[in-house]
């Protein structure tokens, strides 16, 4: 069975004046996927996302949203919902009037749009809310108002940007939670923007890892944590130690390491091939890590680059 790409970016290039934020970027996002872009501030997750919203032209390269080409469309022919690190609720609406405003522009029928708000605000586990204002209501509560809204008209891409970092710890985990749980009953294509690596991991289908405006590797939370392509996902992903030493032997997808330390370290490799001699650096996960006492030998899951 064929897969259905909900978004496709083809070769996407943005710059502001003479920087370059996002250079040759190439996705497809499948129908129903979770996809998060992954990466410190400044690398271009943010801007490739208003790409995507509509807010924002590519200056080379082309966007697709369900096989129809985007760039120069604006956002409010790209028929999706977004979610904002600010909740940008209106003040002087009840929480009901706030998630049917999208309907109202669309002109949606008076009884069909109480019953779409009612519905939305049963599934995000806030229908006695309805009446009250924002001020009324905490972080966490306006964040999945925020949320129901962007549902609420049904959108065929959902687009969220960092819409947990203004909560505190416990709030971003229950959101987290929610997050998943909305995605998992409504299957509702969606990108998310986040730094937080423990979000990523643990909400999206792919990860999309950036630095500088650049890819550094697309794939799942496992791939991308166990799997690592490059130094900087080594760095950026989890808890690691780098070793350097000189490869001693390699056997198939693994090497054998001798660190700078006198340690023998067996780390998993890249898809290049090594020499004995070459000298690498190996990224040694802690919780992956452990002690053969009778050779005095470290063994490791681990990676190897040059």
């Amino acid at each position: 069975m064929s897969k259905v790409i909900d978004v496709e970016l083809r070769n996407i290039m943005k710059k502001f004046q003479n920087n370059v934020v996002v250079r040759d970027f190439n996705l497809q996002v499948e129908q129903g996927e979770f996809v998060s872009f992954l990466g410190p501030s400044g690398c271009g997750k943010t801007t490739t996302l208003n790409m995507i919203a509509g807010f924002l032209d590519p200056d080379e390269g082309e966007l697709l949203i369900k096989g129809r080409r985007m760039n120069g469309v604006p956002p409010y022919k790209r028929e999706l919902g977004m979610v904002f690190q600010t909740y940008s609720l209106f003040p002087h609406m009840t929480v009901a009037e706030n998630v049917a405003y999208g309907l109202k522009l669309r002109k949606v029928g008076k009884a069909e749009m109480q019953e779409r708000v009612k519905r939305v605000l049963e599934l995000v586990k806030l229908p006695h809310v309805a009446e009250r204002y924002p001020k009324q209501l905490s972080g966490g509560q306006r964040q999945r108002i925020a949320i129901a809204r962007a549902l609420v008209i049904e959108p065929s891409l959902l687009l969220l940007d960092e819409p947990l970092s203004n909560l505190d710890a416990k709030l971003r985990e229950e959101l987290r939670d929610e997050l998943k749980r909305l995605h998992q009953e409504i299957g509702v294509t969606t990108i998310f923007v986040t730094h937080d690596q423990e979000e990523a991991l643990s909400l999206s289908d792919r990860i999309v890892v950036l630095n500088h405006g650049r890819v550094e590797q697309i794939g799942t939370p496992e791939e991308i944590y166990n799997r690592p392509a490059s130094e900087f996902d080594h760095t950026f992903i989890g808890k690691t130690n780098r070793l350097e030493g000189v490869v001693l032997a390699q056997d198939g997808e693994s090497l054998t390491v001798k660190t700078m330390g006198g340690l023998i370290v067996r780390a998993a490799r890249q898809q290049r091939v090594f020499v004995p001699g070459e000298r690498v650096a190996v990224f040694v996960r802690p919780e992956k890590s452990g002690w053969r006492t009778e050779r005095q030998r470290v063994r490791s899951i681990t990676s190897a680059a040059s």
